[in-house]
C-alpha cells in the first residue's frame, strides 16, 4: 500500500476570467478515479497554496500507468453558473519519484482544453509516492490485484490537509468517481526529467496476494451535506462555508448479510443463517436457561433451603434469584456470555443455599462442556430443556437433586436474546436488570376531544340580588381549559366557545365541566359542576354529522357528600348545553410537522395500507465522551428509535465507549415522507440512579424520502448536541438503514394525496390551539412510556419528541434567515444573468437570447412546451449528480458551531427567565433593536403596496391623472397594434445596449416613488 502526493505551490500569469480583470483560483487533481481540490484564493491571479493533496494508490506498480490530471478553474461561487477554465497539466505516473527527499518543485506551463481556449500562465507542482508504512520501495514485493479485488478495494479514509490562511468560505472536496472520465481531447503529457535519475520501474509479474483490508474501513466524505455537481469542467459547486470534518457523514463497509449476499465469499460459505437478520454483524452468545430443580436437599438445621444458581464461564459470574424455603424451585431465567469473551471451555451451573449469616452452602452442581454445546438457528423452535443430576465437588452424583437446564448456541436473532442476562451486565443487581433490557414500546393511541360550550340556564349565584359573571373552565386529565366571557351578563348566559383537549385510550379520564362566577379579581365562586366519564362520549368517524347537543345537570359545589345526597333530592338544578364527541378522523400531532414520523388519522378504519418496510440496524459506536467521569465510570449507552407508534430501545452496555449492539428492527411505512429519529442516552439507572436523570448523548434524523427503494446505506453519523457552552460532539453512530417498497403505485401515488387525513382540511383545527394540542399530547406520550416496565424516561421521549422546538432561539431565527436568504439568492442570480445579458456582458449570450426571444414570439405556442423541456433537460442532466448519501444533522445550516454563548445562555433559558435582571434587560434591548429593523422592513412592504393602491385612489389627483390618461392610451394602442409587435417592441427595448441606456433612473420608476403612501400618516 503507497500514497501520492501531490503539493500544490503556486501558480503565475493566471487569465483574467471573472469579467472584472481578475479570477478566483483554485486547483483540482483527479488521479486514478479519486479527485481532490484545495482552496479557493479570491481575486488573485499569482495565487500560493503550499497545500497537499493525498491520493491512495495501492501499489507502486499500478502507478506507472496512470496520469496525473492538474486543473485550474475560476470559482464562480455559484450552483448555477458554471466554473471557467484556467488552464490544465498532464502528468505521467512513470515520472513521479519514488520519496519525498527526491522531489523537486517543478513549473508546468498551463496547457488548452481546446482550440478557442484563452489560456496563460504556468503553475508550480511537487509531486512524489511514498509507502504509507514508512519502508522502501525496494523491499517491498510487488503486488498484483486481479480484476475483481480491484473492483471491490476499499475507498481511501483519510486525506493529508495543510491548510494555510483558511478564508471562511474555503472547502476542502473530497470524491471518489464512480464511471472513468471520457477520453480528453490532444493535449501535453509531462515526464519529469531531473527528479528521478533511473528509469521507471517496470511492474513485476506476481501472482495476486492476498489483500485483506478491514471489513469496516469508512469512506471519508467532505462532500457529504453538498448536492454533487456537475463534473469540474462544466458546472462547479457553490462555495459555502466550510462544515467541520467533525461533523461530516462517514460512509463504512461492515460484513452485513444484506451486502454479502450476492458476494462470492457468501455463496462458497453457504452461511444462511443471517439472511432474515441481515443489517446487522452476526454476534454469537452461549444462552443458558436455567428452568427449574427438584428433590433439593436441605442445607439448614432449621430444614429449610433458600436455593438460587450461579452460572460461571470463565470470570464471568450470573446469579439468579434465591427462593425462600423451596425444595423445587422455579427460577425460568435466561444467561449470555458473549461469544468474543469465553474465557473458558467449561461451563459450570451451581446451586447453593442463601445464608444471610455464613458462607453460603454448597448444595451441587453440573459441569457441561462447550464443545459438545449444539447450534440453534431460528426459525428453528426452542431448544427443549433437559434434567442434569447434581454432582458434588468430587464429581460424583449422589442424592443432591436434579436440575433443568437448556444449552445452545445462538445470536442477537434469538428470541430469548431480549430479556437475556448478559455477561457484561454481571454488576447489576436484579431490581435493576430490567433497566439494561432491550424493548419495544407503543405510543398510546390518541384522539382529540371536542367539546363546544353552548349555553347555560337558571344559573344561582350566592348573591341573589347579584347578576353572574359566568365563565366555563373545563379539565380533562391535566388539561384545564376555559371559555371566554359571555357578551351580556345574565342568568342564562350564552357562549357558544369551542375547546378541544387530547385524550388517549382507555379512555379512563373523567371530563370535570365548572361554571364559575368571577366576582372579583382572582377570586372566582363555582355555580354548579358536571363529571362525564370519557368513555360516554360518542366517536365521531371523520366526516360524520356531530352528535346532538345534551343538557346536563350542574351539581351544586358543597363540602361534603352527605350535603350533597341530600341535595340530589331536590328536582330544581341549573342547567349547562354541551355538544361533546371524540374526533377520530384527525392525526394527533405529537411532534412538529417538520419531521413528524406518522401522519395516519387515530381510527384504525381509516387507515391506508402500507407501501413499504423501513429496516433499522443499529450497529455500533465510536469515540463516545465519558458520562460518568465523576463517578470513575466511562458511559453506559443505549439507542432508541422512533417511528411513528412504535419505539425501540437496545440494551445497556456497560462501561463503553465504542458499543456494538448490532440489534435491527423493522417498522411498516405508510408514507414516504416521513423521518425517523434515533437517540443515544447514557443509562443513569444501572444501581440505583434515584432522580438521575439518563443523559443525551446526541440523536439523527433520516427522512425516508431521501432514501433509494432497496439500497443499503451504512454510516456513521455524528452525534452533535448543542448546549450552552456551545457545540459537542459526543462520539459517532454506526447505522444500516434500508427502505423496501412493497407498493410502488400506491407510494408515488402519495406524493399526491394531502399530507394530512382529510379532517385537518375540511374542519381545521384553530390555530390557536395547535402548539398547545401538540405540547399536551406530547406530556400524555412521556407519561405513558415512564410507566413502562423498563421506563422510557421523561427526559428520553422529550428529546426524542424536540418538546421545546417552539421555544425562542435567536440562533433558529438566524438559521432561517439564512435559508430564506439561499432561496432568494436563485431569484438574485436570475436578475443578475438577466441584467448581464441587458448590458451585454457575453455579446454572443445576448445574440443567441435574442433570437430565441424572437422566435417564442413569432410562436408562442413553444413558450410553455420550452420551458417544461428545460426543466426536463436539467432534471435528468442532475441526476447523474444526486446526492448518494443521506442527509443529517448540519451544524453549519443550523448556526450551532459559531453561535454567540449569550445567545446559546438565552436558548438554555427557563421559561419564564431565571437570568438576572440587567441580563434580560440586555436581552430585551437586543430584542428590540431586530424588532426595529423588522419593523422597517415590514413598513417599507406597506409602502410599496400603499403606492401601488395610490394610482387610482385620487390621493394624489395629478398622479392618478396622469396614470388613468396613459391607460386609455396604451388601451387603445394594444388594440390596434399586434401583440407580437408590441411583445418585440418591449423585449428589444429591455435588451437594448449599454450604448443606448442612461445611468439615471427611469421614469416608471421615479413616477411610481412619487406616488403618496399612509407613512406620513403614522403618529
Amino acid at each position: 500500500m503507497s500514497k501520492l502526493v501531490v503539493e500544490i505551490v503556486d501558480a503565475s500569469d493566471l487569465m483574467p476570467k471573472d469579467g472584472q480583470g481578475s479570477a478566483s483560483p483554485f486547483v483540482e487533481v483527479d488521479f486514478d478515479q479519486q479527485r481532490q481540490r484545495t482552496q479557493t484564493r479570491l481575486k488573485d491571479l499569482n495565487p500560493h497554496w503550499n497545500e497537499k493533496l493525498v491520493f491512495n494508490v495501492g501499489d507502486f506498480n499500478r502507478l506507472t500507468n496512470k496520469t496525473i490530471d492538474v486543473t485550474v478553474y475560476d470559482d464562480r461561487r455559484d450552483i448555477n453558473q458554471p466554473g471557467k477554465f484556467l488552464g490544465r497539466v498532464k502528468i505521467s505516473g512513470a515520472s513521479v519519484p519514488l520519496s519525498e527527499s527526491e522531489a523537486d518543485v517543478q513549473r508546468y506551463p498551463l496547457d488548452k482544453r481546446g482550440l478557442f481556449s484563452h489560456i496563460k500562465g504556468d503553475i508550480a507542482l511537487r509531486i512524489y509516492a511514498a509507502p504509507i508504512d514508512g519502508s522502501d520501495f525496494a523491499d517491498s514485493p510487488a503486488v498484483d490485484f486481479s480484476e475483481k479485488e480491484t473492483k471491490e478495494e476499499k475507498k481511501f479514509e483519510s486525506q493529508e490537509f495543510q491548510n494555510q490562511n483558511q478564508n471562511p468560505y474555503e472547502e476542502v472536496y473530497v470524491e471518489t468517481m464512480m464511471k472513468p472520465k471520457k477520453k480528453e481531447k490532444e493535449s501535453r503529457t509531462f515526464h519529469s526529467i531531473g527528479a528521478h535519475a533511473g528509469p521507471p520501474p517496470q511492474q513485476s509479474q506476481a501472482k495476486p496476494g492476498n489483500h485483506n483490508l478491514p471489513p469496516n474501513q469508512p469512506e471519508f466524505r467532505s462532500d457529504s451535506m453538498r448536492a454533487p455537481g456537475p463534473p469540474s469542467a462544466a458546472v462547479m459547486q457553490m462555495q459555502v462555508p466550510r462544515q467541520n470534518p467533525e461533523f461530516q457523514l462517514i460512509e463504512t463497509s461492515p460484513p452485513l448479510a444484506a451486502r454479502m449476499r450476492q458476494s462470492y465469499y457468501y455463496r462458497s460459505s453457504g452461511d444462511k443463517t443471517s439472511s432474515t437478520y441481515d443489517l446487522v454483524e452476526q454476534m454469537h452468545y452461549l444462552y443458558v436457561s436455567v428452568v427449574k430443580a427438584r428433590d433439593l436437599p436441605v442445607m439448614d438445621v432449621s430444614g429449610s433451603l433458600d436455593p438460587y444458581v450461579e452460572v460461571k464461564l470463565g470470570n464471568y459470574k450470573g446469579l439468579t434469584k434465591h427462593l425462600e424455603k423451596n425444595s423445587n424451585p422455579i427460577w425460568k431465567q435466561i444467561f449470555a456470555f458473549s461469544k468474543e469473551r469465553l474465557q473458558s471451555n467449561l461451563l459450570e451451573v451451581t446451586v447453593k443455599d442463601k445464608d444471610l449469616v455464613t458462607k453460603d452452602d454448597f448444595v451441587g452442581r453440573v459441569l457441561i462442556d462447550l464443545t459438545e454445546v449444539p447450534l440453534r438457528v431460528p426459525p428453528d423452535s426452542p431448544l427443549a430443556p433437559q434434567w442434569y443430576r447434581l454432582e458434588d465437588k468430587k464429581g460424583m452424583k449422589t442424592n443432591r437433586g436434579e436440575i433443568m437446564l437448556a444449552v445452545w448456541m445462538g445470536t442477537q436473532a434469538d428470541e430469548s436474546f431480549p430479556d437475556a442476562w448478559h455477561s457484561d451486565a454481571h454488576r447489576v443487581s436484579h431490581s435493576n436488570l430490567s433497566n439494561t433490557r432491550s424493548k419495544v414500546y407503543f405510543s398510546p393511541k390518541l384522539y382529540y376531544l371536542r367539546i363546544n360550550v353552548l349555553e347555560a340556564q337558571d344559573l344561582v349565584p350566592s348573591d341573589k340580588g347579584r347578576v353572574p359573571d359566568a365563565i366555563v373552565k373545563i379539565q380533562a386529565g391535566n388539561q384545564m381549559r376555559a371559555t371566554r366571557t359571555p357578551q351580556m351578563r345574565t342568568m342564562n348566559p350564552q357562549w357558544h366557545d369551542e375547546l378541544m383537549f387530547v385524550v388517549s385510550e382507555p379512555f379512563e379520564d373523567m371530563v370535570i365541566v365548572s361554571v364559575d362566577d368571577r366576582i372579583g379579581p382572582g377570586k372566582d365562586e363555582i355555580l354548579g359542576r358536571v363529571f362525564i366519564p370519557v368513555r360516554d362520549i360518542p366517536v365521531r368517524q371523520e366526516t360524520g354529522k356531530m352528535p346532538d347537543p345534551r343538557w346536563f345537570n350542574l351539581q351544586r359545589h358543597l363540602m361534603g357528600m352527605e350535603e350533597e345526597s341530600e341535595k340530589r333530592k331536590e328536582k330544581f338544578s341549573s342547567k349547562i348545553l354541551l355538544r361533546l364527541c371524540i374526533e377520530a378522523g384527525y392525526h394527533v400531532l405529537d411532534e412538529s410537522t417538520h419531521f413528524s414520523s406518522d401522519l395516519q388519522p387515530s381510527s384504525k378504519h381509516l387507515r391506508k395500507p402500507s407501501i413499504g418496510i423501513l429496516e433499522l440496524g443499529i450497529l455500533s459506536a465510536r469515540n463516545l465522551m465519558p458520562m460518568k467521569v465523576k463517578d470513575g465510570r466511562m458511559t453506559d449507552p443505549y439507542c432508541v428509535a422512533k417511528y411513528g407508534n412504535k419505539w425501540v430501545r437496545t440494551r445497556t452496555l456497560l462501561d463503553e465507549l465504542a458499543p456494538k449492539w448490532n440489534e435491527q428492527y423493522t417498522w411498516e411505512v405508510h408514507d414516504p415522507c416521513t423521518v425517523i429519529t434515533i437517540g443515544v442516552f447514557d443509562n443513569g439507572h444501572i444501581n440505583d440512579g434515584g432522580d438521575s436523570k439518563d443523559q443525551r448523548i446526541g440523536k439523527v434524523r433520516v427522512r425516508l424520502s431521501t432514501l433509494e427503494t432497496d439500497r443499503v446505506y451504512t454510516h456513521y453519523y455524528p452525534l452533535l448536541v448543542l448546549t450552552s457552552s456551545g457545540l459537542k460532539k459526543n462520539g459517532e453512530l454506526q447505522l444500516a438503514l434500508r427502505y423496501t417498497c412493497t407498493a410502488f403505485v400506491n407510494m408515488m401515488a402519495q406524493y399526491g394525496r394531502p399530507l394530512l387525513p382529510k379532517m385537518h382540511y375540511i374542519q381545521p383545527i384553530p390555530v390557536r390551539h395547535i402548539d398547545l394540542l401538540r405540547h399536551q399530547a406530547m406530556q400524555i406520550v412521556a407519561t405513558r412510556l415512564s410507566r413502562s416496565e423498563p421506563p422510557l424516561r421523561r427526559e428520553v421521549v422529550e428529546y426524542m419528541l424536540d418538546v421545546d422546538y417552539h421555544m425562542f432561539s435567536l440562533r433558529r431565527s438566524k438559521a432561517n434567515f439564512s435559508r430564506i436568504m439561499s432561496l432568494l439568492s436563485s431569484v438574485t442570480l436570475v436578475c443578475k444573468w438577466f441584467n448581464d445579458i441587458c448590458t451585454w456582458r457575453n455579446p454572443i449570450t445576448t445574440c443567441l437570447v435574442h433570437v430565441l426571444f424572437l422566435i417564442l414570439v413569432c410562436y408562442p405556442e413553444l413558450i410553455l412546451p420550452t420551458i417544461f423541456l428545460y426543466l426536463f433537460v436539467i432534471g435528468m442532466w442532475n441526476y447523474r449528480y444526486r446526492p448518494r448519501h443521506p442527509p443529517h444533522m448540519d451544524a453549519r445550516i443550523s448556526q450551532a458551531d459559531n453561535a454567540h454563548p449569550d445567545e446559546l445562555d438565552e436558548e438554555f433559558d427557563s421559561f419564564p427567565t431565571s437570568r438576572p435582571s440587567d441580563i434580560v434587560r440586555m436581552r430585551y434591548d437586543r430584542l428590540r433593536s431586530v424588532g426595529g429593523r423588522v419593523q422597517t422592513v415590514v413598513g417599507d412592504l406597506a409602502t410599496q403596496g400603499e403606492r401601488i393602491q395610490a394610482l387610482l385612489s385620487w390621493r394624489d389627483p395629478r398622479a392618478t391623472a396622469l396614470f388613468i390618461v396613459f391607460s386609455l392610451i396604451w388601451a387603445v394602442f394594444i388594440y390596434v397594434t399586434p401583440f407580437q409587435v408590441i411583445a418585440i417592441l418591449v423585449g428589444l427595448f429591455m435588451l437594448r445596449h449599454p450604448r443606448f441606456r442612461s445611468r439615471m433612473p427611469s421614469v416608471p420608476a421615479n413616477f411610481f416613488k412619487r406616488l403618496p403612501a399612509k407613512s406620513d400618516m403614522l403618529l
